[in-house]
């Protein structure tokens, strides 16, 4: 089965018009989108968009053999002059499905907002997965077989493709192709490396792609550590990592302060960050989760838990630091980063940068600083991936 992809971006485009913003500025050349619209093997068209049929000709393809268009917008969207010889546009109701002459099946999917989702099956067996922007399927039953290819919001609905996930619907080979993209991510290196955390990639428009040929699916990175000074944005960061896959452990290793109201008040705004689906463990016992099998990691943060092995030691205190202290900071460390690097679970670790400001005024403080430094270091170097957050943009360090 065939797929030529003739738009792939929001409805109104990017860029947008009249848009001031730098995603839009930055959106030349191959990163310009027009309207999502799909034509499968040059018989089914799968949403109308303004200048579809110039499209379709800039990609090599025409629509003269177009002998369905189906809708999966909420609405019919803008007025669209419907080209000559074009099937007038329909809409498949949910859960009912269409047998068409050239062999091909289509069966509407409901979703969890307004639109139409549909799961296309070709003549050799061939399966892909479409969904209108800013939705997810509603209901989804455990699938037999992943599809070979889906088409989704990632960006704006990453939970839909972690429904997709938990259901069987996406697999390891599964082709996610990132559509309906629009101005909420800078085009180019940054789009490229959200959607490759989330397993997906993103095409230019016009391009032709075989469903069912497992090719540029991206590996998402088994082990990651994102770095970042305060409020800089590293845990938005490391949760956006996961957002796309379901039943994510969230290990909080703050624990809960009585009467610290300013402390309530930020674990309060992690927790409603978190996607519903998410479980929170509050630990700094890792070393027993990272040996177990189980769903993704998120931990939250190292340096909470350098500050409970330290305290666990009483390095604060100069004598117990140079008798024992020391020395058994080193073998919990030590114990941790040997964990990461034989386990099998994904994991993303986040931990604060340090030693690029004031030295701390205290024996206690430098210590502290060297000891996070030392940690971070350690762990990096057990990650595949590696990122460093500044100002709320990522830099990749590894991977």
């Amino acid at each position: 089965m065939e797929l030529t992809l003739l738009g792939t971006g929001a409805p109104e485009g990017l860029p947008r018009p009249d848009c001031p913003c730098a995603s839009c500025a930055t959106a030349l050349g191959e990163n310009a989108r027009a309207a999502t619209a799909l034509l499968v093997d040059g018989t089914l068209l799968l949403d109308l968009t303004p200048g579809a049929a110039f499209a379709a000709a800039r990609a090599g393809h025409s629509l003269g053999g177009v002998r369905q268009v189906l809708l999966s917008h909420p609405h019919d969207g803008p007025p669209v002059e419907v080209p000559a010889g074009l099937p007038q546009p329909g809409r498949v109701p949910d859960g009912r499905e269409l047998a068409l002459l050239t062999g091909h099946r289509v069966r509407a999917v409901a979703m969890d907002a307004p639109g139409t989702g549909y799961a296309v099956t070709g003549p050799d067996g061939q399966r892909l997965l479409y969904l209108p922007p800013g939705t997810a399927p509603a209901g989804l039953d455990a699938q037999t077989d992943a599809y070979d290819m889906v088409l989704a919001d990632v960006v704006g609905r990453p939970d839909a493709l972690a429904k997709l996930r938990a259901a069987g619907a996406v697999g390891p080979t599964t082709d996610v192709i990132a559509v309906h993209l629009d101005h909420e991510v800078p085009p180019g290196p940054e789009l490229r490396r959200r959607l490759a955390a989330a397993g997906a990639r993103a095409v230019p428009d016009g391009t032709t792609l075989d469903v069912g040929v497992y090719e540029d699916v991206p590996d998402v990175p088994r082990r990651t550590l994102v770095l970042g000074g305060a409020r800089s944005g590293k845990s938005v960061e490391a949760e956006r990592r996961l957002e796309s896959f379901p039943d994510v452990l969230y290990v909080a290793t703050g624990g809960t302060r009585d009467g610290d109201a300013e402390w309530a008040s930020r674990v309060s705004v992690h927790r409603d960050r978190r996607p519903a689906s998410w479980r929170t463990t509050e630990t700094c016992d890792l070393v027993p989760l990272l040996a177990e099998d189980g769903p993704p990691l998120l931990v939250d943060c190292l340096s909470l838990w350098l500050t409970d092995a330290m305290d666990s030691v009483n390095a604060w205190d100069d004598a117990d630091w140079a008798d024992d202290g020391e020395r058994e900071l080193r073998a919990r460390v030590e114990e941790l980063v040997d964990a990461v690097r034989r386990t099998r679970r994904t994991v993303v670790a986040v931990s604060n940068e340090v030693g690029s400001g004031i030295v701390p005024a205290t024996a206690s403080g430098r210590r502290y600083r060297d000891e996070l430094g030392r940690l971070n270091t350690a762990f990096a170097g057990e990650c595949e991936h590696v990122l460093l957050v500044v100002a709320g943009q990522s830099l990749t360090l590894r991977g």
